[in-house]
Parts: C-alpha cells; structure tokens; sequence
C-alpha cells in the first residue's frame, strides 16, 4: 500500500472545518485593515531563497526541496516573504500607493524533522506591509496578527519583541559577541560554530541546552543585554512599545529574540501560546527593510510575520461533526433524486440512496447524517406529498410536496 510521505498528511473531511474558519478568519480580520490576498508560485528560483532568506540558515542549507529542470534550479518555497518581495518587485507595486498591504495562505515545504504542530508539507498564513518605515507600522503587523489570533479564540497570548537595529547597529553587535563567544567556540554545537563564522546573532536562537548554559554566563550576558542600538533605533523602539501600550497589548522585551531568517532588522518579534506546551510560538515576524533591494527592487521598508496553520489547527476548538439538512428516503430513485435535486437549488444539503435499499436502512443512515429524513413512499408519491421527520425530536408531519422545503426552515 502506498502512503503519504513522511511529513505529510491529508487534510480529512472532518477536520476541514477547523482549515475554513482558520482561512475566513483571516479574510476577515485582514480585509478590515485593508490588506489584499495574492497567491504566488508554489515554486520559485532557488536563487530566491538563497538571496532573501540567508545562505546562514537551516532553512537553505538544509531544509529546501530543490530540482532541477531544464539546466534551471527550482525550489518548492519553503517560506512565503521571498515570494512576495519578489511578486511587488516583478509587478510593480512600487508605484502604487505606498503602504501596499498584503495577505496570504498557503503550503509551504521544509525538509525537517516532523513534530507536533509541524509537517515537512505545512501552511501557513501571513501579511507583508511595503512602503513605511514607521514604528506604528510594526505595532499595526503586531495588532493584526493578535487580533487574528483572538478571532479563532486564542485568547492567551505572549508577545515577545526585540529590536535588532540597523545594519550598523547590527555590525557592532555581531563584533561584540564574535569577541565574547570566541573562548568558548570548542563547547559551542557545529551548527553555532558555523554560525559564528556566517551570522553571529543566530547564535542566540540555538536550542542546544550545552550552548545555552554558556549564553549565561556573566560577560556573555552582559554582552546580550548591552544598549548595542543607536539613537534612531532606540526611538523606533520606544515608539514602537508606546503604540503597542496604546494598543493595550501586553509585551515583554525578549533579548534573545533574533528569529531565523537573516533579512531581519530592527523590530522582531514572537507570539506565543500557553496552550501547546514546549512548542508554543505560533506567529513569528519583524522588519526587513534591506530586502527588498537585495532582490532587485528599490530600497523599501516592509515588515510582516507569518503562523504555522498546523500549530494553529491544535489550539483552536475542535466543531462538532454537522449534520446535513435533510435525507430523502424513497424506494423510487427517480422520485427521491427529485426532490433532492429541489431541496438543493432551494439552498439545503440533502442526500438520497443511491441504491434504494429498504426502508429501514435508509432511515438508519438517515438518523445518523441528517436533521430531518423527508419519506416518499408509495403513497405519498400517488398523492403528491411528503412526510417530514424531524429526526432530533421524532416529530412528523405530512405536507404538499411543493411545501416542503418552507417545513425545514
């Protein structure tokens, strides 16, 4: 038997309740604040993603489906901000009216270890903001993804922010703790050895627990917590928790907190949930003001965050299995396609057998997918009528057949 690959996994019929409200939910709370859905390629130049998301991280160095076709490399996108950049950049959304808002869902595709809440084949959902650079920018992305969140009941929430500042800021920052971590590069895992070389500040996000008892240490420490930022950052910053107090969102700052992906800068932030247990971040995002231009376009802000939809699917309350509206037995399969045909252009969700099997078989599944069963039997055929029973209380009437459809509502 062949099965779906490791990492993967279908979407059943009865789970696909949660995936529309978690899709609707964002149409709603999105559209509000004027943001509109683009979907783009679910593939993409390989070069895409080594030039937007960093040749420094996992993600390209060891987690992307890439192919090759025609001489070209290709690459299943393995996150969604790359595209997009490259979507405003290619149809000229640069001349339109700035800020351009923009929302979108869809598969995404790593090859990593599968755990709760993530798949090698995994959604996500996420907005793009291009064209401001101001800190009420960042506190709108941050509002919008909390306020989406509430809309699927995620009422529980941390909100964690740093602020990585500019390029300079950044350069200075990554030299002070090259000189701090140097003594210590023997006990530090490959992977922030690699890093130490490629990108310094990822460093931080490593989840060895040997790495991060030496990041406690004294003067590792106070390194991390020193006021590396530059003026203009620092006012960003503040500006930036003024509104979100404005917002009554509460925050923490979070000095550790350096995400990922190597695009980032200034404003970074993280979302997280009490109710998942270890793996409790859902939303992840910040400002990548450089990456616009790195991609070829002209120098834009943007900023933005994306959520894993699988994460999101295991918090949010599960629907009771729905019943449709009505189930139409008859040994006549003409008759019943008919009436079952009516009730469907009339708008309800109705059903018949197919097979025309007994009476009381048909009332059994009846009883156990429908609200109502509408019975047409011999008689009520001869005399052009219906019984209808309400199938939660038992009750039953017998109507005119052209009435009903008015006797379920």
């Amino acid at each position: 038997m062949i099965q779906a690959q490791k990492g993967t996994k279908d979407i059943l019929p009865a789970e696909i309740e949660n995936w529309h409200r978690m899709e609707n939910a964002a149409e709603k709370v999105f559209s509000k604040a004027n943001f509109k859905e683009i979907r783009t390629p679910i593939f993409e130049a390989t070069e895409l993603f080594a030039r937007g998301v960093g040749d420094s991280t996992d993600i390209v160095n060891k987690e992307m489906y890439t192919f090759e076709k025609s001489e070209r490399s290709l690459t299943l996108r393995p996150e969604n901000t790359a595209g997009v950049v490259r979507a405003y950049i290619e149809n000229g959304f640069s001349r339109l009216p700035q800020p351009v808002k923009l929302w979108y869902k869809g598969p995404m595709f790593r090859y990593e270890r599968p755990q709760a809440g993530r798949q090698r084949q995994f959604h996500q959902v996420g907005i793009e903001m291009f064209g401001a650079s101001e800190p009420s920018a960042d506190a709108e992305a941050i509002n919008l993804a909390v306020k989406y969140l509430n809309e699927l009941g995620l009422n529980d929430l941390d909100v964690e922010i740093n602020s990585l500042g500019c390029s300079e800021c950044r350069n200075n920052y990554k030299n002070a703790l090259k000189e701090v971590l140097k003594p210590y590069l023997n006990e530090l895992c490959e992977d922030c050895n690699y890093r130490y070389e490629k990108n310094p500040l990822r460093i931080l996000d490593c989840k060895n627990p040997d790495c991060k008892k030496i990041f406690e240490k004294k003067e590792i420490q106070n390194v991390i917590y020193s006021d590396f930022i530059c003026p203009d950052c620092a006012e960003h910053f503040e500006k930036l928790k003024k509104y979100l107090d404005i917002l009554k969102i509460k925050y923490s700052v979070n000095k550790l907190l350096v995400r990922g992906l190597d695009y980032y800068n200034r404003t970074v932030f993280e979302i997280k949930s009490n109710n998942l247990g270890s793996q409790n971040a859902v939303c992840g995002g910040g400002r990548y003001d450089s990456l616009v231009e790195t991609l070829g376009g002209t120098p834009t802000p943007a900023v933005g965050w994306a959520m894993g939809m699988e994460r999101l699917n295991s918090l949010i309350s599960k629907p009771e299995p729905s019943k449709i509206d009505a189930y139409v037995i008859s040994e006549d399969a003409a008759e019943a396609m008919k009436l079952t045909n009516e009730l469907r252009e009339k708008g309800f969700c109705a059903e018949f057998d197919y097979s025309s099997k007994k009476f009381k078989k048909q009332l059994e599944k009846a009883s156990k997918t429908a609200k109502f069963a509408l019975i047409l039997l011999e008689d009520e055929i001869k005399n052009n009528t219906v019984t209808i029973k309400n199938l939660e209380t038992s009750e039953q009437i017998s109507c005119p057949r052209n009435e009903a459809a008015n006797k379920l509502n």
